[in-house]
């Protein structure tokens, strides 16, 4: 099913691009190991475009013990949402931007 919803996305076009382009869905959890409960190297896909804010087709792995809502408030920003941090944030991702 999400396959399919991302293809609707890619394959719907809107302005100069796709839904896709101008989405941004992120496909994670909570838990990598959901036997022990660890939540250390989560699985985490962020997907579409931004609308011209996020440089895709790359893997990027940051330093251990980054927050998760590191990832939340950069994406929070990128729609225009200005806030200092967000749950136990300590700053904005770096790499993730085009600009």
């Amino acid at each position: 099913q999400f396959a399919y919803f991302l293809e609707k996305l890619r394959s719907t076009r809107e302005g100069d691009g796709t839904l896709l382009d101008h989405s941004m869905i992120l496909f994670a959890s909570s838990l990598s190991d959901g036997n022990v409960h660890s939540r250390a190297n989560l699985p985490i896909v962020l997907l579409g475009g931004g609308a011209g804010r996020i440089k895709g087709g790359r893997h990027i792995r940051y330093a251990k013990d980054t927050p998760l809502t590191n990832l939340f408030l950069t994406l929070l920003e990128m729609t225009g949402v200005r806030i200092e941090n967000f749950g136990d944030s300590t700053g904005k991702l770096e790499l993730l931007s085009i600009a």
